[in-house]
């Protein structure tokens, strides 16, 4: 959702795909599989203490969703720094990757506990 989002606004604001702008989709794609990856890692751990899915998000964002939450800011922080480069394909990155890492984690703070919860996924026994 976050690479889509980034790639569609810069198609509609005319930005080119160059080096630098298309490595943001990589970056973006690996650090929220990551993240998700850890959040039904603990999903799967919380589930079997007593099989209701609400709570078992509850205290998933409790957890590992601080923990997204924090790491995701620091990465959005230390990528818009490179707002305050001369060179425009550095802005361009830095502030792009803010807002797909910023959209990242909000899809895996509502979006995938969403999911988790409607489909409710018949988590192997760890």
């Amino acid at each position: 959702i976050s690479a889509s989002l980034v790639l569609g606004l810069m198609g509609w604001i005319g930005l080119p795909l160059d080096l630098m702008t298309i490595t943001i989709t990589a970056i973006t794609i690996g650090i929220a599989v990551d993240d998700t990856i850890h959040y039904i890692h603990r999903f799967h751990e919380e589930l079997p203490k007593d099989n209701d899915y609400v709570a078992t998000m509850k205290r998933c964002h409790g957890s590992i969703g601080k923990a997204m939450y924090y790491t995701s800011l620091t990465i959005i922080a230390g990528f818009s720094i490179l707002a305050l480069s001369s060179f425009n394909p550095t802005v361009y990155f830095g502030l792009l990757t803010g807002l797909a890492m910023l959209v990242a984690l909000l899809s895996n703070l509502t979006l995938l506990p969403a999911l988790l919860i409607t489909v409710k996924p018949k988590l192997r026994a760890g």
